[in-house]
């Protein structure tokens, strides 16, 4: 069996499970299907405890993301209504 390996989201979103959702290591790599150890290194790596940066570099870069997927679906919807008030104003009830 191949060496599997995972994105720095899916790395992040399983450290906050232990830190911001309580969950014990054990329960957490569980849940997610990874070994113990990898998840113990992943909270040395990108724990807030860790000080080097990468969580909060990490979290800009997710937030950046969240925010660029909204605006794209805000400007479909605004391009939706124009549609619809201009058919609307040219074909009154």
């Amino acid at each position: 069996m191949g060496r599997r390996s995972f994105s720095e989201e899916f790395k992040l979103s399983a450290v906050k499970l232990v830190l911001e959702q309580s969950y014990t290591v054990a329960e957490a790599s569980q849940s997610l299907g990874v070994d113990r150890s990898s998840l113990r290194s992943w909270l040395k790596q990108y724990g807030p405890a860790a000080g080097n940066g990468k969580s909060g570099k990490l979290s800009m870069q997710a937030e950046l993301r969240r925010l660029r997927e909204e605006n794209k679906r805000l400007l479909m919807e605004r391009e939706i209504l124009k549609k619809a008030t201009a058919f609307f104003a040219k074909h009154p009830s």
